[in-house]
């Protein structure tokens, strides 16, 4: 990157870092007559509607959104479309949120992009200081916006959007999908999308359109009903895990000293695949696989040429960073983003199937609209050591000292002021034989990635000032 390359992309990060960002948003700022889809559809429309001519597959869910439209979307690249995909949030750069053909777009595009819609913002800001209460686009609609620029300017056959919270509200939601994706339901984020999985799973299901057909990977009966009424309401046919399809899970094992590819068997009444590889761990990614093939088949029934060759390394070769991704060896150390009770439990269930017994210690941090006592319920009382520490790329993080109160007295449990420390202790404490294990945020994995990475991963957000 040249140096006026970098210089326009730090002055978009600078823009960006300005505006209202409800992923670092203390939670007691959080209102619900703040969300809204009116500013995006402006933003949308100034821009001449970027997603007009561009077919888009939109993902929902508690959890495994992200897997899932990344296997989508891989599958789609090895198909032959060209195609986009929006992620959130990023792990170390901003431009990981945008990608097509799986590689994020440059320092120097971002830039670009955000030169293109600045005019746009800027004039919406101005509007909106005229009207009470009202304000300019918000970042995660920008980069939204972003997205969609990038997708048109690439001319992309397709495009995955993966939601960012909830799904009714969500800036994502302005599309008009081919497929509307929801992969699971379980408690999260309850002061904005409610607390109970109902109330959830209808926030959701607000993604699903008029006549288009849905993939359902929830099976909680209660969820379940909520998003069957809402199909039906809107005339759309759905396809629904554990009804439509199955999947069988083929764990891998040994990971203390090999790698190993885990697989799945996946079967519907007329299409199945047997002895598909995953990119990642764990039942819960078969899971997020099924519904990702789910997805696909309906695309085929669209007409869509996607050879089951394709499929196959689509799947296989999926990014899937910090999702029980092993970075390391000896001693193992995995890197997960589990941040509620759910992805809680699916990491152990994982750790269990996937790696030999051995010295287990956890590395823990979190945000504060977090259920984290029960989280590390479910964690510590499964680990030999125990370093509770806070990130610090977010303000929303949770003092460790905080986490760390229930647990007084137990001496497996250490409080480290950050993730510097946290990681030297595990490095005085771990044998080539043990395994760490990061968890409770995706703030914190970035933080950690960093840590072995070297300066070149660090967050683009770490250097951000907190004031």
């Amino acid at each position: 990157m040249t140096w006026a390359e970098s210089t326009s992309r730090d002055a978009a990060i600078e823009f960006l870092h300005s505006r209202i960002d409800y992923e670092r948003a203390a939670v007691a700022s959080l209102g619900a007559t703040e969300w809204k889809l009116e500013r995006m559809r402006e933003l949308a429309e100034r821009l001449g509607d970027p997603l007009a001519h561009i077919p888009v597959v939109h993902v929902a869910g508690t959890k495994g959104k992200g897997s899932t439209a990344a296997m989508i979307a891989s599958a789609l690249t090895a198909a032959g479309r060209r195609t986009g995909l929006f992620s959130s949030p990023h792990l170390n750069r901003t431009e990981e949120r945008v990608a097509v053909d799986g590689a994020a777009i440059s320092g120097a595009e971002l830039g670009e992009l955000v030169a293109e819609l600045r005019p746009h913002i800027e004039a919406m800001d101005r509007a909106a200081v005229r009207l009470p209460g009202e304000f300019g686009p918000t970042y995660f609609e920008i980069t939204t916006a972003l997205a969609l620029a990038a997708f048109r300017r690439r001319r992309v056959d397709a495009a995955v959007l993966e939601v960012g919270m909830g799904g009714r509200l969500d800036s994502t939601n302005i599309c008009l999908p081919v497929v509307s994706v929801i992969t699971s339901i379980s408690l999260d984020h309850m002061r904005q999308l409610g607390d109970t999985l109902a109330a959830i799973a209808g926030e959701k299901a607000g993604i699903i359109k008029r006549g288009v057909q849905v993939v359902s990977g929830v099976t909680p009966q209660e969820p379940r009903d909520v998003i069957r009424r809402i199909a039906r309401e809107n005339g759309s046919r759905l396809v629904e895990l554990d009804r439509d399809f199955r999947f069988a899970y083929q764990p891998a094992r040994s990971l203390n000293l090999r790698p190993n590819q885990p697989r799945m068997d996946f079967s519907s009444r007329d299409w199945s695949l047997a002895d598909v590889a995953l990119p990642a761990l764990g039942g819960h990614q078969a899971q997020n696989g099924a519904v990702a093939l789910a997805t696909l088949k309906l695309l085929r029934e669209q007409g869509w040429r996607l050879p089951e060759s394709a499929i196959r390394q689509g799947l296989a070769t999926a990014p899937c960073p910090a999702r029980v991704e092993v970075v390391s060896r000896r001693p193992a150390v995995v890197l997960d983003v589990a941040h509620n009770v759910a992805s809680a439990s699916a990491l152990l269930e994982t750790l269990n199937e996937s790696f030999d017994p051995c010295r287990r210690a956890l590395v823990f941090a979190t945000t504060q609209d977090k259920d984290y006592a029960g989280m590390l319920r479910r964690l510590v009382p499964a680990f030999d050591r125990v370093v509770l520490t806070r990130y610090a790329n977010n303000p929303r993080g949770v003092p460790a000292n905080e986490l760390a109160a229930p647990w007084t007295g137990d001496p497996r449990v250490q409080v480290c002021a950050d993730a510097a420390l946290a990681w030297e202790a595990m490095q005085q404490w771990a044998g080539a034989d043990d395994l760490i294990c990061v968890a409770g945020s995706f703030y914190l994995a970035a933080e950690m990635r960093a840590l072995w990475d070297g300066p070149a991963a660090a967050p683009n957000s770490a250097v951000r000032s907190m004031a």
